[in-house]
């Protein structure tokens, strides 16, 4: 094997584990939520926190480890991020309260936000052309399978061990990428007179912190609370000045003229509505199993299952088949194909028959992601150029997981305070709708074989139309 080859196949499980950890921990913790609130108090709002406070500080900060890796070079970022990760999990691990846990989800947000945009650059100037397509795949596909594989392992460590071993497992892989890190010894590329845009940051975190806690919140407060409704419009003004702080910076942290690219826009918008259904969904269906239908963790993590193995078969080659023929029909039929497994799961009921009413929406839903999710990685990716490749994984990771908050966020007024065969129905419903407005606009949106939009100086990118 040639050693390109050999430092190809390094990079890639480099990204894969470093974004592995990341991802596994975005929903691992969904299973585990039961125990947790069994363990150390509280009831759906926080579950919603755990989940969230997660959320808000990899999807509010994503955008600036961007910069941070323009300025410091991918793996001193990527490396920086596995140790803080390494930290924030052994302190998820030792949370005495709940207060404590949520504090230290917030610590592994931050560290996440270091990772994902990172790993995925590496990727993208290591590969080129349908090389580059496949191992994007390859990348999604791995990584997907963390996102859906985490609820299984979090039932095994909750039902044979305890829920903080959720946690403090991160570390051996953590360790071993540490390790390949040490081995690969590639030189870090650091751009000059790169500036980090904190106004933008200061202001991207209150945007997305303060309407969130007060969706989460306002089931306690009501509406017409100050408790509620001064955070939710202070978070909306912060929000409407994070956008105009972006348009006006001269090295804005989500440069604003990287969305007059028609694939990498429209991209944007279908990975809001898939991922949002994704979090809500996967949320819900996993609480669902153990609270409602009686599930052991380790049965509620098993359901989903099939959709790890449909994910690790198949991404690699419908990666390669996009990369041939273009992502858009993939990015339309898979949400679609989707979106009939939420459906289908509108039948369940308080003891819902696995074989007959789960395992089939497992299925459709692990065969439309699977589908779906590396032809929308590369159509995004693949519309700007290779320069840009950081900023725009940055920007669509961003997307995914603040789509994923404000879903979770939004629980309450789906399902109220407790979940219910009714309320968990509602949601599914939703699930489903989110998913067949990612298919449509996939088919408005995406073209296939566009050409990559150049860079433009400090002003941003050209159209790309």
């Amino acid at each position: 094997m040639a050693p390109v080859e050999k430092r190809q196949k390094l990079v890639l499980a480099i990204a894969v584990l470093a974004s592995f950890v990341a991802f596994l921990d975005g929903s691992v913790i969904t299973v585990a939520l039961p125990a947790i609130i069994r363990d150390l108090g509280g009831g759906i709002s926080t579950q919603q926190w755990v989940v969230d406070a997660y959320l808000i500080s990899l999807g509010s900060l994503i955008l600036v480890a961007g910069s941070l890796s323009d300025l410091y070079g991918r793996i001193v970022i990527l490396r920086t991020g596995l140790i803080g990760f390494g930290v924030g999990s052994l302190l998820c691990a030792v949370a005495p309260t709940a207060e404590f846990l949520i504090i230290a989800r917030g610590v592994q947000g931050v560290a996440g936000a270091l990772l994902v945009p990172s790993s995925l650059a590496i990727i993208l100037s290591n590969f080129r052309g349908p090389a580059q397509a496949k191992a994007i795949g390859q990348w999604t596909g791995f990584t997907s399978a963390a996102f859906i594989l985490g609820p299984l392992l979090g039932g095994l460590f909750v039902d044979l061990a305890s829920w903080r071993l959720v946690f403090a497992i991160n570390v051996l892989p953590i360790a071993v990428t540490l390790a390949l890190l040490a081995v690969l010894k590639q030189k870090d590329e650091r751009e000059k007179g790169v500036a980090i845009d904190y106004p933008g940051a200061v202001l991207g975190v209150l945007g997305l912190g303060l309407p969130v806690f007060a969706l989460i919140e306002q089931g306690h407060y009501g509406w017409g609370s100050p408790v509620i409704f001064l955070p939710l419009g202070f978070g909306i003004l912060c929000f409407a000045a994070f956008l105009w702080r972006e348009r006006t910076a001269k090295q804005p942290m989500m440069p604003l003229a990287l969305f007059t690219v028609r694939n990498f826009a429209w991209g944007n918008v279908t990975t809001t509505f898939v991922y949002a259904a994704l979090s809500l969904g996967g949320f819900l269906l996993a609480v669902y199993l153990q609270q409602v239908a009686g599930y052991p963790a380790t049965l509620a993590g098993l359901a989903t299952l099939p959709v790890t193995i449909i994910s690790i078969l198949f991404s690699s080659r419908i990666g390669s088949l996009a990369g041939k023929r273009g992502p858009r029909l993939f990015m339309t039929a898979g949400p679609l194909i989707a979106a009939v497994g939420f459906f289908l799961y509108v039948f369940a009921g308080a003891h819902p028959d696995y074989w007959t009413q789960i395992l089939p929406g497992v299925i459709f839903f692990g065969i439309g992601m699977t589908i779906t999710v590396a032809p929308l990685t590369s159509a995004i990716l693949g519309a700007i150029d290779e320069r840009q490749a950081g900023i725009g994984s940055a920007i669509n990771n961003a997307v995914s997981r603040v789509a994923g908050l404000v879903a979770i966020a939004f629980i309450g007024l789906i399902v109220g305070p407790q979940l219910g065969v009714e309320g968990f129905q509602r949601g599914m419903v939703v699930t489903a709708i989110l998913l067949m407005l990612g298919g449509a606009t996939s088919w408005i949106g995406i073209r296939n074989f566009v050409e990559k939009a150049p860079v433009r100086g400090a002003e941003g990118v050209a159209s790309g139309e």
